[in-house]
């Protein structure tokens, strides 16, 4: 029985370790200084929300959670996609808006 105790306590302090990274990468997205940083938050917890649904799968022994798991796999893929995206297309309209006020200030600046 004592392994199995000490089996049962990792896997508790595993999960709240697990927590408290998700909690320290929900912070950097939060105020992460660049948009870049906050992508990469959220798709570290994408990430660690994954392995603690894989870790209630092998502690409490239920196979569907598996499947759970999968799917906000999949989902966290899609929402890192899309904000990538978000922030490229943000990206290139400022660069876009920069050349187009530096165009503005050199014919002023022409005699």
């Amino acid at each position: 029985m004592s392994v199995e105790m000490a089996y049962r306590a990792l896997t508790v302090a595993a999960m709240i370790v697990l927590v408290a990274l998700s909690i320290a990468c929900l912070a950097r997205c939060i105020r992460g200084p660049r948009i870049s940083d906050r992508v990469l938050a959220v798709n570290m917890v994408g990430t660690l929300t994954i392995i603690m649904v894989s870790g209630f799968v092998v502690a409490l022994g239920e196979g569907y959670l598996a499947d759970i798991a999968l799917v906000y796999a999949m989902i966290s893929f899609l929402a890192v996609v899309v904000l990538s995206k978000v922030y490229t297309g943000i990206y290139r309209e400022r660069k876009h808006e920069e050349a187009r006020l530096a165009g503005r200030q050199e014919e002023a600046s022409k005699p």
